[in-house]
């Protein structure tokens, strides 16, 4: 019995240490003996990763920050989870991934993990909330402000689009942290859409 009843917090214990592998540091460090965090965004992200160690090696980054999300949350949902556990496995993924325990505290933004979480459950899901992402974007002509309003703003959209259950608690779970986390970035200027600071 007591097994049983912690078995569905270790999904989500899984899910902040998986999000918490900081590959964009380990891949930059090993592919050009520096840190992400020194340089352009000083993010954990694709987008950092690609400015200073090359195309090729953002791109894995990226494929690997969205396994982070993907992985524990696939896993939660096929282990037959209640729907709170899977959404705060994907939730945590995403804390793990802005705030990894294995990069002192620091990390990414959180974006390709959330995508990773809602791939695992609703590929139509991740699709609409991409879009709104990149409308926002397009729109707002601000990325931090425009992924901020998605995080809030998705859960809504997905609800509109007749997308539900587990879709939403894991929209929304993701969401509130991918708000928390580009709020900070609020007034940040942007000489263009690829999140580069001002000089």
């Amino acid at each position: 019995m007591q097994i049983a009843a912690i078995y569905p917090y270790l999904f989500p214990i899984l899910g902040y240490l998986s999000g918490s592998l900081p590959f964009a540091l380990w891949i930059t460090r090993l592919a050009k003996g520096i840190d992400v965090r020194d340089g352009g965004s000083g993010h954990v992200t694709t987008t950092n990763t690609i400015r200073q160690a090359g195309l090729g090696w953002g791109i894995l980054v990226f494929v690997l920050d969205v396994s982070k999300g993907f992985l524990p949350t696939y896993l939660a949902f096929r282990s037959g989870l209640p729907y709170w556990a899977v959404a705060l496995t994907a939730g945590l993924a995403v804390v793990g991934h802005c705030w990894s325990v294995f990069a002192q505290f620091s990390g990414g933004m959180g974006l390709a993990t959330t995508g990773g979480s809602l791939l695992a459950i609703n590929p139509l899901g991740f699709i609409i909330t991409v879009g709104v992402l990149v409308s926002l974007t397009l729109f707002l002509r601000h990325s931090a402000r425009a992924a901020f309003l998605t995080g809030l703003l998705a859960p809504v959209v997905l609800w509109l689009l007749a997308q539900r259950g587990l879709t939403i608690w894991i929209a929304v779970a993701t969401g509130v942290v991918v708000a928390i986390r580009f709020l900070n970035d609020w007034n940040r200027k942007y000489r263009e859409l690829w999140l580069d600071r001002e000089p």
